[in-house]
Parts: C-alpha cells; structure tokens; sequence
C-alpha cells in the first residue's frame, strides 16, 4: 500500500459529501501543520454542512435554520477549501484519479475520501413509491414534513426508534389538527436501547401528548388513491391506518453505489481498514456509508473516532488506527433524557439493580455480572450515567458498594471512604482526676 506520511506538492485531496462526518474531518484538517496542501469538498446538497441531529428541533419550531450551519462558506474560503454545492459526484475513475460530477465537472484527485452518508432504509412492500412517501435525514425532508404539519389530517411514522420519535413529535408539535401515529415492529420503543420499563415509561409521555403508538406492528403494503397517492397503511394482522403522509424512519441503508461502481470492495458498506483504507490504497471512506469488520454505522461517537484515525492517516501521523469500543448512547427525545449502554436484557449471571420513582418519572437499572457494571438504563434523571459507562469500561469491582450503586457516585464514594476508615477496636479509656 502505498505511503503518504507528508503532503507531497501535488496533495489534493478531495472529499465526496458534505454531512457532518466530512465537515468534522476537515475542521481536523485545516488546524494541522502537515495537512493536504489543497482539499476540495463537493456536496450534493446546495447549502454548506450543518447539524442534522438539529432537524428535530427545526420541524418542530423551536430552531431557526441559520442555527444549524456548523461553517458558513466563508469560513471555507479563509481555510483554503474549495467548497463546490449542489454538484453530485456520478463515477470515480480509479486509474486515472478522476471523478466526475452531474455538472459535467472532471477533478483529479491525489486521494480521496467518500463520506457520503445512508439513506433510509426502505420497506420491501407494495407501494413503496407512491406519492406522499418520505424520509427524514436532510433539510429538504424537513421542509416537506413542515409542509406536511400544516396541512394537517393524519401523517404515519414508521420506526419506533430515535429518528422516527423525534419526527413524530416535532410533527406533532408543528401540526395544526394534524394527527401523528407511530408503527413499531418490535413490541416497545426504541428496543435496542430501552428496557421494557423504561420504554413503557416513554410510550406513556408521549401517548400523554398526542401521539398514537402502535406496537407489533408489522408493515404489509401501503395503499394509493386514484391520483398516486399514499392514503392508507395495512398491517399483517389486517388492520388499516389512513393516513395522507408516510415517514421511514425504520434504520438506515449505507450510501456505497458510488463506491461500488468504482470497483471497490463493498458488503453491506464499502469495506475499509483501520487506517478507513478501502481497497483501493487513494480511497477512504467514513462514517455512514463505511464497513469496518462486520460494524456499520449510525451513531456519531463511532464516527467521531473514525475521524481522529483517518485525520491522523492522512496527515502522517503515527496512530494505530480506528478501533471499535463500547459506546454509550445518549439521547433526549422531546425533553426526555435517556442514557444506556451494554445489553438491554438481564442473562441469568446477571445481578440486577433497579430503581423506580414513579411520582418523578425517574428509572435506573443496571445490570452486573461478578460486581462489574455491564449494562445500564437510565430514563429521566440521567446525571449518573457516565459515571456508570466509565466504571463499565474500567471494570471495577463494584460488590462492596453493591447496595449504593444507584445513588451515584458520590453515595459509592462516601461509602468505600467509610469503609476505608480506620475501626476503633481498643475500649474508651477516662484520665485520672
């Protein structure tokens, strides 16, 4: 594999998508003294790369669009970054180091890095492509769902998980006489983050403010009307939802065509090593539409450190690369804060710890396994959680604070400093008159 451990005079690297995991590895770029000597960035999308975990808020009101931008194009004229908007990459020609744009552009590139993101991931059922059908990743899809939340009648969400919540309830709060449903496959909320309880807990407050949540609900085709149009939903067991707009918020799907019709390697994803090399030794690929082993990608802590090895890599930094590691999730959806991390469901070895408050909506469970934290849910009052997530990674044992692990860390500290203190074992003694 060919080498680059200092930019050559003719580094230009060039990165395909503007998302958030491109603009984090060129905010690591621009501040290093061995960085590309030129860095070209082209995305698909006409405006510069903003936050889309803000997509939330801005459907439901509570954001201007302008809060979302992470730079505004200045900033990459004053860091000498070619920014080129609204321009889609078409083919990459490996052997003569060219890509070609939908604008009929042709840039040659020394390496190049494809972040080009996912899309969702679509249900293999009848009437998939009729009208009224939408995502939710970008801004456009949030100016269709605003448009969708003014109209108002009824809007269905599919995908009961992070994204598909967070679209709900921002349609609910934005929508006039609009009313929301949301279809779950799985018998509960977000499933692979929550517990049963705490998912209960979350179905609660947010059936509390409106919305309709609809469990074990398993997607058979979706309906049209004359015009084209989606106007219904149909469930294996029969039952039929009307609705006038579809959502797909049931995961991801990694966006590796490009890669793929360049010639490299690809699975699920486009196949990359620890230096985010994919086959071909020019190209890198992160984030979303990346493989690494057998992991893909939808949670930017992952991400974030992908960033930090291909940084290093291609700036000639001595590193050992991009390692997977135990993640934390943490997540606010509507005002409520959650946090877990390790397995949701208790194995017979486990040690479970619970607490339950149910006048302040407050819920901790931790799962332990020989006194080592292993898994952890927190809903509501989540301040302790990591604290939690850092005993986990160092694996402490917990067993002699067993009965204060729930209150936090400051209730362990002042009970291992109690039980460090020094035991008074000789009899009081009184001096002499």
């Amino acid at each position: 594999m060919e080498s680059f451990s200092r930019c050559s005079p003719d580094d230009h690297l060039v990165i395909i998508g503007n998302g958030m995991a491109s603009h984090r590895l060129v905010e690591a770029l621009v501040n290093h003294p061995h960085r590309p000597r030129a860095i070209t960035v082209v995305g698909e999308e006409p405006v510069p790369a903003y936050n889309c975990i803000l997509l939330s808020p801005l459907l439901a009101g509570d954001m201007q669009p302008e809060a979302l931008t992470l730079r505004d194009a200045d900033w990459y004229q004053d860091n000498d970054v070619t920014l080129k908007l609204g321009e889609r990459v078409e083919t990459i020609d490996c052997d003569s180091r060219t890509l070609l744009t939908d604008a009929g552009q042709a840039i040659h590139y020394d390496r190049l890095v494809l972040a080009t993101g996912s899309s969702p991931a679509l249900p293999n059922v009848p009437g998939i492509e009729l009208d009224g059908i939408h995502g939710f990743r970008d801004l456009e899809d949030a100016d269709a769902l605003e448009a969708i939340a003014r109209q108002g009648g009824n809007a269905l969400v599919i995908g009961g998980g992070l994204l598909g919540l967070e679209a709900a309830e921002g349609l609910r709060k934005r929508g006039q006489g609009l009313a929301v449903s949301v279809l779950q496959r799985s018998e509960r909320l977000m499933n692979r983050q929550l517990d049963a309880t705490a998912a209960g807990l979350l179905q609660d407050t947010l059936a509390a403010r409106g919305l309709n949540i609809v469990t074990r609900a398993q997607l058979a085709k979706l309906e049209g009307d004359p015009t084209g149009r989606v106007c219904a939903a149909v469930l294996n067991d029969g039952r039929r939802l009307a609705t006038d707009s579809v959502i797909i918020a049931a995961g991801i799907t990694p966006n590796a065509e490009l890669g793929q019709r360049a010639g490299l390697t690809t699975d699920r994803a486009i196949k990359v090593d620890r230096q985010l090399t994919t086959s071909d030794p020019h190209i890198f690929a992160l984030g979303e539409c990346c493989q690494f082993e057998t992991h893909t990608y939808g949670l930017v802590e992952p991400i974030w450190h992908q960033v930090e090895a291909l940084s290093a890599a291609l700036c000639g930094d001595a590193d050992e690369g991009y390692r997977e590691a135990p993640t934390a999730t943490k997540l606010k959806i509507s005002g409520v804060s959650l946090y877990a991390f390790g397995p949701t469901e208790a194995a017979p070895e486990h040690d479970e710890l619970c607490y339950h408050d149910l006048e302040c909506g407050d819920y901790r469970r931790l799962l332990l396994r020989d006194g080592r934290i292993e898994g952890a849910v927190l809903y509501g009052d989540t301040q302790h959680g990591p604290w939690y997530f850092e005993q986990a990674l160092a694996g402490h044992d917990l067993s002699a604070c067993r009965q204060a692990l729930l209150f936090g860390a400051a209730d362990v500290n002042a009970l291992q400093a109690a039980q460090a203190s020094p035991q008074d074992t000789q009899p009081p003694t009184s001096e002499a008159a």
